[in-house]
């Protein structure tokens, strides 16, 4: 099957409006005359855990910085039914929260001080602290495991630890739609599988969740809704059980392999075959 055509299933198989969180229509982005994503027409479903894969480069991450004007693009991007570029950026930041995949901190910052900036879409004019504020930073702190480093600096933590304290910023913001990328970097696998929990707990409690992720066994088993990405184009979308194949997978990582059910999930798990 051709990737027109999937395309083409794709878009005549998309979502309603109302059941959108994000559509975006006819997406184009690059840098200077190099093209990364071209003519791309994609729905994120509202209240799902849509993650996106695909090989390095292909044009995931980009995507990610695109729905949220990190980088400029053309075509459409509907938040909730609104173009994105008629938005406030404030009102844009009260809707949707993106951990990017290497966020700079200032210099000297503690951790306490970075993850109340989380705050900042929610406040008024002057800049208040509101008692809302406080009880949504110390919520954000203990779900990501970082109560204990509130008093830090950033540049004291390992990197796992700061990609912890990133994570809580996002979970301050309180966002109905949080986008996530890569937010396993650094991570060990215990730390991992608690962050990917962390994602699914949001989703179950109705926030649409965006992530990137590489780890194929993982992102197959916590997707509620899979995004396949090659050369900037999409592959296939949709439940895992209905979008996995071992035909897809050689074709879009170049890959030769099986898929085995994984015993606990009963999601497909990628076996590389021997050569």
């Amino acid at each position: 099957m051709s990737v027109n055509y999937q395309q083409q299933i794709f878009e005549e198989g998309q979502p309603s409006a109302k059941d959108s969180a994000l559509q975006v229509l006819e997406l184009s982005v690059g840098y200077g005359s190099h093209s990364i994503i071209s003519h791309l027409t994609l729905t994120i479903p509202r209240g799902e855990l849509t993650v996106i894969v695909g090989p390095n480069a292909c044009g995931k991450s980009t995507l990610l910085r695109s729905l949220v004007r990190v980088i400029p693009s053309q075509g459409s991007i509907l938040l909730e039914g609104a173009d994105i570029y008629s938005l406030g950026a404030k009102e844009v930041a009260r809707k949707m929260g993106l951990l990017p995949q290497s966020p700079v901190a200032p210099d000297g910052i503690v951790v306490a001080d970075l993850i109340a900036r989380g705050r900042y879409p929610h406040q008024d004019i002057l800049g208040r602290w509101t008692k809302a504020d406080e009880k949504a930073v110390e919520s954000a702190m203990r779900r990501a495991h970082v109560l204990d480093l509130r008093e830090k600096r950033i540049d004291e933590l390992s990197g796992g630890q700061r990609q912890r304290v990133w994570l809580a910023l996002v979970l301050a913001q309180d966002t109905p739609i949080v986008l996530l990328d890569e937010p396993t970097t650094y991570l060990d696998i215990t730390h991992q599988v608690e962050v990917l929990n962390l994602a699914r707990d949001l989703q179950r409690h109705g926030v649409t969740v965006v992530m990137v992720l590489h780890e194929l066994t993982l992102a197959f088993r916590y997707a509620t809704h899979l995004i396949v990405m090659k050369d900037g184009a999409i592959q296939a979308t949709g439940p895992v059980e209905d979008v996995v194949t071992e035909e897809l997978i050689k074709r879009v990582y170049e890959l030769d392999c099986r898929l085995v059910k994984d015993p606990e999930s009963g999601r497909p798990i990628v076996v590389p075959r021997l050569t």
